[in-house]
């Protein structure tokens, strides 16, 4: 059986000023033993771990709220790859963008490259304006869940081919 010190009272008098009685209080069992129990007993149920993601049914909302913070997490990265870049490499942007018209690799990977730097900007920006809904309550409604979700992605994909034209 385990010991838990406690410090129970504190008495203040002149030497020491301030000193501590210290009691040790018997514990019932250890954390490690309690994980043991709680995992046993979910294998032994056939249980399977929550949440995972084998239990839900995939929904609009669902994956749309892992694409925010994909493309949250995407454009954090590029953006700070591309500050890092610019602040370490020698040159200069004129340079670069001259580097990149001489690999002559024609309109539509060029339209694919623009489209795939514009939909993750444009959705994040998008449906980070529908969260600011959501946190003044408006939209809660299963059905505006998913017609703001579909609003969301038919606007992203227009704007990102509008930028990638």
């Amino acid at each position: 059986m385990g010991y838990k010190l406690c410090y129970c009272k504190l008495f203040f008098s002149v030497n020491p000023p301030f000193s501590v009685l210290v009691s040790a209080a018997p514990m019932g069992s250890t954390a490690k033993e309690e994980m043991n129990k709680f995992w046993d007993k979910n294998v032994r149920l056939n249980r399977p771990m929550s949440p995972h993601i084998t239990i839900y049914k995939w929904s609009v909302p669902m994956m749309m709220s892992i694409m925010h913070r994909g493309t949250g997490i995407g454009l954090t990265g590029a953006v700070s790859a591309f500050a890092m870049a610019a602040l370490v490499l020698p040159g200069s942007y004129p340079y670069y963008l001259d580097l990149i018209h001489s690999l002559s690799i024609g309109p539509f990977l060029t339209g694919l490259a623009k489209f795939g730097i514009a939909f993750p900007l444009s959705y994040h920006t998008y449906n980070g304006i529908r969260h600011l809904c959501w946190d003044f309550g408006k939209g809660f409604k299963i059905p505006e869940v998913y017609s703001t979700g579909y609003t969301v992605i038919g606007l992203s994909v227009l704007t990102s081919r509008g930028a990638a034209m």
